[in-house]
């Protein structure tokens, strides 16, 4: 039994620094370059347990280095892989990232081995995901699985956390239906409505569309300006706000605060959900300090007391 299952994709980060994204056909000098361990399930899976839940991760990593090199960091980080697949003759999964002066990042992903996620790999872990307090999906993975993954939790009275990205503007309402917490940005937001969420206006008109298509608790996140919830029984839009911070790489921020929400549903039920979502939001704030995505995620340890009461 471990707290928080997160179903979801593993991807090397390959991350050049740059004072500006380049313009289409130019070629331009970067800053510096790294290599890091990344993909959106592996991110928040470890954001949540570097606060302390455990945790486990399903997905695949291809049979090459980075795949060999994976699997170890994992299990240095105290992740439950048995669901971890190694996959013959595939390639795990790359992220190539842009990282501007600004710390903000342009990101295009090859899937490659977490293409190969199946269905029958959720079901093989049924006996884990049951068991779990909070389930996590994206959508890095076949998105027939993340449903699969999302209808067992339902299943099994398990809370789901479904964060829909990359966002795909077509994607089905079945999702929202099986879903406890919808967490898109507002870039996501706004392709899965079809306008701006760049106001509190909007913000509240896109949270009302996700509880209408059948979302219970919708969390958009918005960077800098921390994020807007609302909930079936309550559905005014509440914001929570942030400390301003200089960032320097916002890549995985994301991640971070949907790992350290699940971390604190999962280890503190009785915590305020305004409250988590607020927590979450700190942490979020403190990843975009440093460079790297899974590096620059504090652990239990580095962080003040506070955070946890």
């Amino acid at each position: 039994m471990v707290d928080v299952v997160v179903v979801g994709s593993l991807m090397i980060d390959l991350v050049s620094v740059v004072d500006r994204i380049p313009k289409l056909g130019e070629t331009i000098h970067g800053r510096s370059f790294q290599q890091n361990f990344g993909g959106k399930g592996a991110n928040q899976c470890v954001a949540a347990g570097r606060l302390g839940a455990s945790v486990a991760l399903i997905g695949n990593v291809g049979d090459d280095q980075y795949g060999t090199q994976y699997l170890a960091e994992l299990k240095n980080n105290s992740i439950n892989t048995e669901f971890v697949q190694q996959v013959s003759g595939c390639n795990t999964g790359i992220a190539s990232i842009w990282v501007d002066g600004k710390g903000q990042n342009s990101i295009i992903i090859t899937a490659n081995a977490n293409e190969r996620l199946t269905i029958e790999d959720v079901t093989r872990a049924e006996s884990l995901i049951k068991t779990a307090k909070i389930v996590i999906c994206q959508l890095e993975v076949p998105q027939e699985v993340t449903l699969a993954a999302l209808k067992m939790a339902k299943k099994h009275n398990v809370r789901s956390i479904f964060n829909p990205a990359p966002a795909v503007k077509d994607l089905s309402t079945t999702f929202l239906q099986y879903t406890d917490i919808f967490c898109p940005n507002e870039t996501e937001a706004e392709l899965l409505c079809g306008f701006p969420v760049d106001s509190d206006e909007s913000c509240q008109r896109a949270l009302t569309f996700f509880l209408e298509q059948g979302a219970r608790v919708p969390v958009i996140t918005l960077g800098e300006r921390g994020a807007a919830f609302a909930t079936k029984e309550h559905p005014d839009m509440q914001t929570v706000k942030t400390d301003a911070v200089v960032p320097v790489d916002s890549t995985g921020a994301g991640d971070a605060f949907v790992g350290a929400l699940a971390c604190l549903l999962a280890t503190k039920p009785d915590t305020d959900f305004a409250e988590a979502v607020s927590r979450a939001c700190k942490y979020a704030s403190l990843t975009v300090q440093s460079a790297g995505t899974q590096p620059s995620y504090p652990t239990r340890q580095q962080l003040h007391m506070s955070f946890f009461h």
